[in-house]
């Protein structure tokens, strides 16, 4: 009876725990039931706790958010303290996550820009609230904040606003390396973001 009352209690909180993650993500029941296949219905009942949730439904819905499963049924965090390395490529940049996603705060990334990408010419800018911060490991990094257009290479920082528009590429003839952090705002647009879109955030 212990187990079934402590399963009882996990799957409560799933579904304030799902509206959260929507909330904070910006994204509406529309826009997750287009990106997961489960109707606006399901996931309404699913977000108030009128729909028990199973597998087959948190397994898409995980996925959309970019959370484990773990994450998102607020399991007890595994023992093993080390982070898998699961690089995903977004707009010709990879991007190997360094922190766990827990839904708030900021978020390390290690990024990766190959060759030819951003080295001369127009960079696509964003802007966003927050501050960005980074760190080149290797390379050349070529940081366009604003009417500046700057050349950072291995050990050098840099933070900034990141309402000033902004943009990254390779200033070099090898791959750059970089660690960045990023916080919500930031994450949603340059990590988040499909290549193309219109990513300007207020």
């Amino acid at each position: 009876m212990v187990v079934d009352d402590a399963a009882q209690s996990v799957l409560a909180r799933v579904g304030p725990r799902l509206r959260a993650l929507r909330q904070e993500r910006q994204t509406t029941l529309a826009h997750l039931s287009r990106s997961t296949g489960i109707s606006v219905s399901t996931l309404s009942r699913l977000e108030s706790g009128q729909r028990k949730p199973t597998l087959g439904l948190l397994l898409p819905l995980a996925a959309a958010h970019r959370v484990t499963l773990d994450d998102l049924v607020g399991a007890p965090p595994a023992t093993d303290p080390r982070v898998p390395a699961r690089p995903f490529t977004r707009d010709g940049h990879t991007f190997v996550p360094l922190t766990r996603h827990s839904g708030t705060g900021r978020h390390a990334f290690k990024q990766i820009i190959e060759t030819g990408r951003g080295r001369a010419g127009e960079l696509e800018r964003r802007t966003h609230e927050g501050y960005d911060w980074l760190y080149v490991l290797t390379g050349r990094l070529r940081l366009v904040l604003g009417e500046q257009d700057l050349v950072l290479t291995a050990g050098e920082a840099a933070e900034f606003d990141t309402r000033t528009s902004h943009a990254f590429g390779n200033a070099g003839d090898a791959p750059v390396e970089f660690l960045s952090l990023f916080g919500q705002h930031g994450e949603r647009i340059h990590v988040r973001a499909r290549p193309r879109s219109a990513a300007v955030d207020g």
